[in-house]
């Protein structure tokens, strides 16, 4: 028990959850299903993309030295071979100098052309064809595998997969994409003040709003959340649930009952099943975070206030759960703004300030320690490092937004 909040830096925490994180676990789902996950292994292309030269405009393939010079005044004439027919290559038609062919958008360049000239700048006269603007070599085509060689790697793994990304793999052939299997996050509510959300709270009890607050954050982020309800202060029926959580999580959250109070048991039930990794972060909120391992499983006792709690998902669990899903690059939306005051901060603790952002200005949403109109009237958060006494106004500050 020695450790108990014994306060460390959020790096050296971060390196330490990190160290608890169970390694990706990789599944096959259906490309109409990737978007949202994160890639486990490498996409290459077993094509060339495209397999031929084709055309990026409806138009006329020609020789881009029939058009030099060519205007609305004095337009080159060339002599119509066809039309191109989608989805065919129609070995038929030969372009020569003096000739052209009619194709459309994603049509294959004929044999001959080396350019194509917008409809828009062309007339018909029969057979003939007046081309009334000049093309340069390769105008208006994509030459094949100028998008992707055969062979290439087109993503690599630890990618977020979008919606176009999708679109890309099945251009790749990717059917079934290899992805980092989602991890099940148990959430388990501490506290003899807490109810339900569908209970009205008499005096002295809230209700447990941090349950739903972090199964939406989770589930945003690419998790399963598995909710375990409430549980009070006793010791024995925190360790029943602790029991039955593990086996069907890969991470535990505990809610509440990190404080440094004699009267909060978290810590002591995680050093009796597990160990304690540590108990306490430099960090406001969220000073009496607790991380641990049960099972070779991480276990983190989060602070009981929303804020404080989402202030510790950001900054702590956000970095495990990267781990944990193979992910090179954090789901942060970040905004640039200008600082509107001066905002102080105490030297040697990471310290993270709501913010309401406008016209790139962020103004500071200053309450009461357990608030949480704050959160709502906040469009996120401005992190002031360790080793600052503040931050000036008109400083250049990073917004990581809700």
């Amino acid at each position: 028990m020695s450790r108990f909040l014994h306060v460390v830096s959020v790096p050296e925490a971060v390196r330490v959850v990190i160290q608890t994180a169970p390694a990706p676990v990789a599944e096959m789902v259906p490309v109409e299903r990737s978007a949202g996950r994160v890639l486990a292994a490498p996409v290459v292309s077993d094509c060339d993309i495209p397999g031929f030269d084709r055309s990026v405009v409806d138009g006329f393939a020609v020789l881009s030295q029939d058009t030099t010079g060519a205007s609305d005044a004095v337009p080159a004439l060339l002599r119509s071979m066809g039309r191109v027919a989608m989805g065919t290559g129609d070995g038929k038609i030969l372009v020569r100098a003096g000739e052209c062919a009619y194709l459309p958008t994603g049509g294959i360049l004929p044999k001959g052309a080396d350019a194509v000239v917008m409809v828009e700048y062309t007339e018909e006269a029969g057979d003939t064809i007046l081309i009334k603007k000049p093309a340069a070599h390769g105008e208006n085509v994509l030459l094949r595998d100028e998008d992707f060689k055969s062979g290439e790697t087109v993503f690599s793994p630890g990618r977020w997969i979008t919606p176009q990304d999708t679109g890309v793999l099945a251009a790749c052939g990717c059917a079934a994409v290899p992805v980092a299997k989602k991890p099940v996050v148990g959430i388990i509510s501490t506290g003899n003040e807490l109810v339900p959300v569908t209970a009205l709270p008499s005096p002295g009890q809230v209700r447990d709003a941090n349950a739903s607050m972090l199964a939406a954050w989770l589930s945003e982020y690419g998790c399963i959340p598995r909710l375990y309800g409430i549980v009070k202060d006793e010791q024995e029926a925190f360790e029943t649930v602790i029991e039955r959580a593990l086996p069907e999580c890969d991470l535990v959250l505990l809610s509440g009952g990190s404080s440094k109070d004699d009267r909060d048991m978290t810590a002591r039930v995680i050093a009796g099943k597990g160990e304690v990794l540590l108990h306490g972060i430099a960090i406001a909120p969220g000073k009496p975070t607790i991380i641990g391992r049960i099972a070779e499983k991480p276990v983190i006792g989060l602070p009981g206030h929303p804020a404080s709690a989402f202030v510790v998902l950001i900054a702590i669990v956000r970095p495990l759960l990267d781990t944990m899903l193979g992910l090179q690059k954090p789901l942060l939306r970040m905004l640039r703004g200008t600082l509107a005051e001066n905002i102080p901060s105490q030297r040697g603790r990471e310290e993270y300030i709501r913010v309401r952002v406008e016209n790139g200005v962020a103004t500071p949403v200053f309450g009461k320690s357990g608030l949480l109109n704050t959160l709502v009237r906040s469009d996120g958060l401005i992190c002031i490092p360790a080793g600052f006494e503040g931050l000036e106004k008109g400083s250049e500050v990073e917004v990581i937004l809700w």
